[in-house]
């Protein structure tokens, strides 16, 4: 099921006893979550509300087949438990496993009576418990909301607070936030409240009031040195040391981007698509023009250069023969 045909069910009051939604979007399954909430009523923690992680899971059966005492239904929201993971070496999952795929399938009528079972994960393989699920309950998977999906949402948010966002500033906000939904709407947040209603939220707002995710910091270096800029892109290196990014994850970010602007130059060459090539997943669609945008500032070989520099730059200082910040310096400055 999509989670919006889960939403369109849930909505007319259509709450099943046994879920296990997943993927990669967070945000979803949290929202889905505080709706199957919503939609249950009253919550005791401990009474009528159970929360059980990797931990515990050997308590799944004993929560579902005690009372809830003074309520109907328990609710049991089962997060991260690895109860999905498949040992492709065994024809058999652990006893756990199997312990609860059996119990889904011989007790689909406790289930109903007793309890909501929700299972949250963010990867699962399709083994016994998977099944049982897929036989018995309703199996949602939460993608990634595409960039227009994810503006469509942030403008939502900003109506309700009668603060205007247009479509290009939205944009420009993803490149500087990123686009995990959770972070984008904590960020949100802020540029609403200084706002207020009536106003509108500007590049600048941005600017000066948005944490910048590291990927974005990265584009701005890049910027730079495409236009042989040493100062700025030095200032942009310098500042993210200074926010206390490790200079080994800096290094290796920027070897992915200017891998990926490599990449984009020889699908831009050979008329590819540029997002196939990329491997950019549906949230990150938005950035193909400014890959486009970036990776013509420079030359093949220039990339490839900056390439091979970064990674021998990488190999020397794991063996000691060079500090990174002043090696991942000296490569900036012998480009430009």
């Amino acid at each position: 099921m999509t989670y919006n045909n889960f939403e369109k069910n849930l909505n007319s009051n259509n709450l099943e006893s046994l879920y296990l939604f997943y993927g990669e979007e967070e945000y979803l399954i949290d929202k889905a979550i505080k709706k199957i909430k919503k939609c249950f009523g009253e919550l005791l923690l401990g009474m009528n509300y159970i929360q059980i992680d990797e931990s515990s899971t050997t308590d799944i059966i004993s929560n579902i087949e005690s009372p809830a005492f003074g309520f109907d239904k328990k609710l049991i929201i089962v997060k991260n438990s690895g109860l999905f993971k498949k040992d492709g070496r065994k024809k058999v999952g652990s006893p756990i496993q199997e312990a609860i795929a059996t119990y889904i399938n011989e007790n689909k009528e406790i289930l109903d009576e007793m309890v909501v079972l929700v299972f949250c994960e963010k990867e699962v393989d399709k083994n016994n418990v998977f099944s049982a699920i897929e036989k018995n309950g309703t199996i949602v998977e939460c993608e990634l909301l595409k960039s227009s999906e994810i503006i469509a949402n942030l403008k939502k948010i900003c109506q309700m607070y009668k603060v205007n966002l247009s479509d290009s500033v939205a944009n420009y906000f993803l490149e500087i936030a990123g686009t995990s939904m959770q972070e984008l709407i904590n960020e949100i947040r802020k540029l609403i409240e200084y706002e207020g209603e009536g106003g509108t939220i500007t590049k600048e707002d941005i600017d000066n009031l948005t944490t910048k995710q590291i990927e974005g910091i990265i584009f701005d270096l890049t910027d730079n040195l495409g236009a042989k800029k040493t100062d700025k892109a030095i200032e942009v290196l310098n500042n993210l040391i200074y926010l206390r990014e490790p200079i080994p994850k800096i290094l290796v970010t920027l070897y992915n981007h200017f891998k990926k602007l490599y990449l984009c130059l020889i699908a831009m060459n050979l008329n590819k698509d540029i997002a196939k090539a990329l491997n950019l997943k549906p949230n990150q669609i938005f950035l193909v023009t400014k890959y486009k945008k970036q990776a013509n500032l420079f030359k093949l070989e220039d990339l490839r250069k900056l390439l091979e520099d970064l990674a021998d730059l990488d190999y020397n200082y794991k063996i000691g023969g060079i500090d990174v910040e002043i090696g991942l310096k000296s490569i900036l400055c012998a480009y430009c």
